[in-house]
């Protein structure tokens, strides 16, 4: 049975398995997330405002962000950081294993879904937050979605020089546009100015060696990138060849069967392909199904 069919499968699985919705934590029209667990209170769609950056240095609003349910290191055990607990694990198993069955560029990961609205970013700045509160490793957190970046939204910074400049400009490094957090563990890199060509940009020359570079330098070192929806754009497919594994969002109940199976069809070159089943619904007993699971080709 191919990837596809196994994923597709155990998604129809947990349709028939769900019963209540919780409401959603709203992010931004295009970015929200549920627990799948525990219901939650809507906070308003506003965005932190930006905090001070020197010398490519910021402090995050702890506060803010977690009234838009991002799991902060001072937030104790809830349900989300749990959830994010058992999610992040095979993840970090598959990037740092050197024995048989090793992943090329594991550390690697991207996060999309098919469509907007799925609360991929929203997942993959939870992913991030949850990665950075190991004991050691390190995770560098990229917005690679150029075309509607929404990360420095999420955790109010600012939007300046990123991921697209650095690939245009060769005077640039990657110490220039790389942002050091006040969460010792994480450090930014924002999608940049937008270019017109984008696309050719992330399939350029400069990309795969940039990439290499994130991949290497430090062995102790996770990078995410929150790409474009897959169906949407072209840039995620580009990226999604590039990747040593993909996460995929899948919005229960709203996301087509179609629209997943044409999205793993676009992923199938990548060895390792995981999917977060989210905003499920939960069981009466406060369990849940299908929230993630792990495929690998």
């Amino acid at each position: 049975m191919s990837i596809i069919e196994k994923a597709v499968g155990k998604l129809e699985k947990g349709v028939l398995a769900s019963a209540q919705v919780p409401p959603s934590v709203s992010v931004n029209p295009d970015q929200k997330l549920s627990s799948g667990v525990t219901e939650t209170k809507e906070v308003e769609q506003k965005v932190p405002p930006n905090t001070f950056i020197t010398q490519n240095r910021v402090n995050l609003d702890l506060v803010k962000m977690r009234q838009y349910g991002i799991v902060t290191p001072d937030q104790g055990r809830t349900q989300i950081a749990e959830q994010f607990r058992v999610i992040k694990r095979p993840l970090l198993t598959n990037a740092f294993n050197k024995g048989p069955g090793m992943i090329k560029n594991g550390n690697l990961i991207m996060v999309t879904s098919a469509l907007a609205g799925e609360g991929k970013s929203f997942c993959t700045v939870n992913l991030a937050m949850s990665i950075a509160m190991e004991m050691d490793r390190t995770v560098l957190l990229v917005d690679a979605d150029v075309a509607r970046p929404s990360i420095p939204k999420i955790l109010g910074v600012g939007t300046e020089r990123g991921l697209l400049d650095i690939l245009v400009d060769e005077n640039l490094s990657l110490s220039d546009v790389l942002i050091k957090t006040d969460i010792e563990k994480l450090t930014l890199l924002t999608a940049g100015r937008r270019h017109s060509h984008s696309t050719e940009l992330l399939a350029s020359r400069n990309m795969g060696e940039l990439l290499k570079e994130l991949a290497e330098r430090y062995a102790d070192r996770v990078v995410i990138f929150d790409s474009p929806p897959l169906l949407l754009t072209s840039e995620a497919r580009v990226l999604a060849t590039q990747m040593g594994q993909i996460v995929l969002v899948v919005e229960a109940e709203t996301t087509s069967q179609q629209a997943v199976r044409e999205t793993l069809r676009q992923i199938e070159s990548c060895d390792v392909v995981n999917l977060i089943y989210n905003k499920t619904r939960t069981f009466s007993g406060g369990e849940y199904y299908g929230y993630y699971y792990h495929e690998s080709a």
